[in-house]
């Protein structure tokens, strides 16, 4: 009996957490949808940080998955407010340009 009302003490915190966590959101001004899709974001502006650290060149193929892939986050990062992702920052610069350089190459080719 004690563990059943362990299990449940347990899982009311667990949703009282969830709900507290929902609430700081909203009162923040961020919709759950555009707080995970930052979330999802965060960790695709790691890997493209170090794929613009590490190729110079790309071919026409993965400049166009870059180009794809950037957008997406900045487009989530457009939706939090700066404060929440300012230690990102440098990579968030690092990607933008390189996503600008891509761009221009680009637009100068066509």
């Amino acid at each position: 009996m004690t563990i059943l009302v362990v299990i449940y003490l347990l899982v009311f915190v667990i949703v009282a957490l969830a709900f507290y966590a929902v609430m700081q959101l909203k009162l923040a001004g961020i919709k759950v949808k555009d707080f995970w899709s930052f979330i999802e974001a965060n960790q695709i502006l790691d890997k493209l940080y170090i794929f613009a650290k590490q190729y110079q060149e790309m071919s026409s193929q993965e400049q166009i998955i870059y180009l794809k892939e950037a957008e997406k986050v900045f487009n989530a990062f457009e939706k939090i407010p700066d404060e929440l992702w300012e230690e990102e920052y440098s990579k968030y610069k690092e990607v933008l340009d390189k996503y600008k350089d891509i761009r221009m190459i680009r637009w100068t080719n066509n």
